[in-house]
């Protein structure tokens, strides 16, 4: 998928077991990769995306992830999209989903304790320990190596999406040109599978996000600006549906 995953497994977990879901989680990465991967030209996606087979020739995942693509398009307004830059590219829905079904492996081996990365893209699980939250650094997308916002909590997910990393690379679907009126936008929620897909639309809407994502339910977003300022929904520091969620804006 173009990017790092990485696992922090906290106890109390058999040692054996946690090896165990952790071999089944990479091999689920490893499969999700070959079936969705845009970089592979033999992928299902990228000769659905050719035309060289149908849908039905595909594996079933494959429509799943397409039914959620429609529903993010329609929830956010067409800012979500599968086709950007108009080939088949279904990579901004793939990554959360397939994070969260790597932290559903874990969890049901045991490992109720424990965060999936993807890229920067979080799912937590249970607490780093006993009465200690998982702590999740966002980094300042105008200023390397410092931070632009804190978010700890347990049971939450956590998604950026902006420039620090790969520069100008999300598109306006509207317009066809790079979204450039934020540096980066966060969104927290209870789901990393929508959380995710609804940050990539978040950032396309630019400055329209703020009251866009105040309306989604169970999410709250911090976002950075173009210019260096900063804005919030109305929910932060609490989302609702998330437990005992609190996050610290940089000062």
């Amino acid at each position: 998928m173009g990017t790092v995953f990485s696992f922090d497994v906290r106890g109390p977990v058999d040692a054996a077991d946690a090896a165990d879901a952790l071999a089944q989680a990479v091999a689920w990465l490893h499969r999700v990769d070959e079936t969705f991967s845009t970089y592979r030209p033999d992928s299902p996606v990228s000769r659905l995306g050719r035309g060289e087979i149908g849908l039905d020739d595909c594996p079933p995942e494959v429509a799943e992830i397409l039914d959620m693509c429609d529903l993010a398009a329609q929830a956010s307004h067409g800012y979500f999209t599968t086709y950007p830059g108009g080939r088949l590219d279904p990579s901004a829905m793939v990554k959360g989903w397939a994070i969260e079904q790597a932290s559903h492996i874990l969890r049901r081996a045991g490992a109720v304790n424990h965060c999936v990365n993807g890229g920067g893209d979080v799912q937590l699980a249970g607490t780093a320990a006993p009465g200690r939250p998982w702590r999740v650094g966002v980094a300042h997308p105008l200023r390397p190596g410092d931070l632009a916002t804190l978010v700890t909590g347990s049971d939450l997910a956590v998604a950026t999406s902006g420039t620090a990393e790969r520069g100008p690379h999300i598109l306006d679907p509207h317009t066809g040109r790079p979204a450039t009126e934020l540096a980066s936008i966060t969104l927290v929620g209870a789901s990393l599978t929508m959380t995710d897909a609804y940050a990539t639309a978040a950032f396309a809407m630019g400055g329209a996000a703020e009251e866009w994502v105040t309306g989604l339910e169970g999410v709250e977003a911090f976002a950075v600006t173009a210019s260096g300022g900063t804005w919030h929904t109305p929910g932060f520091p609490h989302a609702p549906q998330v437990p005992a969620l609190s996050i610290r804006p940089s000062v």
